[in-house]
């Protein structure tokens, strides 16, 4: 008899953890939907605190994570310089992170860590910061080989470094020349040789990266922008005028592609939207 009831008892506690986990579950959902809704209109401290507590009810609730992530990067300030947009942007990090350490292939988190890191390395520049945006979006190659998205990325992150390799390296030959050279200059030999030899590897994987996003998406116009940024970065490794002459046609016909994309999206404005 005693052990019937053992067993009820036990029983009995199973059915209202379950209840209790599975009512948790209710209220950790309804909680997600008010705060897409207080997203949605950019009440985004409302947002996190739903999203914070649909987490706790429901920690398998990854849509939840994503949006708590994506709450706090959408507060995040570039370059603002205050405690709490610096706590957002880590806060954001901190999240997608926990995300990925139980779901390695998230794209979406993927694509979130890489862009909030992309945007906290612009000002200052922060180069390792940049390098590991980067290996996220490479990660997400890796994953799904036939979206752009994550092409372009690398290419806009590999032109960001050469860029401001490109910057140091003109500013110090400036501070020493006695005839100083304009960003539109070619470099000098000797700093030219410097800037491919510590860029050119990058440079070439940011071309090849730009090339690849418009053979996937051909009116991928913002690919194409980078893509010319990138030509004329590798315009600066060249020592022949010839060579340098040829990277700089190709970044001007890009210029005239890119201008000739946007104006037919102006005057056929439904092309560009995807069908549902």
């Amino acid at each position: 008899m005693q052990r019937k009831l053992h067993v009820i008892t036990v029983f009995a506690v199973i059915v209202v953890t379950l209840g209790a986990a599975g009512c948790d579950k209710l209220k950790a959902r309804d909680l997600l939907n008010k705060g897409v809704n207080a997203y949605k209109s950019a009440q985004f401290d409302i947002a996190i605190e739903d999203f914070k507590q649909a987490k706790d009810l429901d920690p398998t609730l990854t849509n939840a994570q994503l949006y708590l992530a994506t709450a706090y990067a959408s507060q995040y300030i570039p370059g603002a310089p205050s405690d709490e947009n610096v706590r957002n942007g880590q806060q954001a990090i901190t999240e997608f992170k926990q995300i990925l350490s139980t779901d390695p292939n998230n794209l979406s988190a993927l694509d979130g860590i890489g862009s909030i890191l992309y945007n906290m390395a612009g000002t200052p520049f922060d180069e390792s910061k940049m390098e590991e945006s980067k290996g996220y979006h490479e990660k997400h190659i890796s994953l799904k080989s036939d979206d752009p998205e994550p092409y372009y990325w690398v290419g806009v992150i590999d032109w960001s470094l050469a860029y401001h390799g490109n910057k140091e390296m003109r500013e110090e030959y400036n501070s020493t020349a006695k005839k100083t050279i304009k960003d539109s200059d070619p470099m000098p030999t000797t700093v030219s040789t410097q800037f491919s030899s510590k860029f050119g590897q990058t440079i070439d994987q940011g071309i090849s990266d730009l090339q690849k996003a418009i053979q996937l998406k051909p009116d991928y116009d913002d690919a194409m922008a980078y893509l010319n940024l990138l030509y004329r970065q590798k315009a600066d490794m060249e020592t022949g005028q010839e060579a340098r002459d040829a990277d700089l046609k190709n970044a001007d016909d890009l210029v005239d592609k890119v201008k000739a994309i946007k104006q037919k999206k102006m005057e056929n404005p439904q092309q560009g939207e995807p069908t549902s």
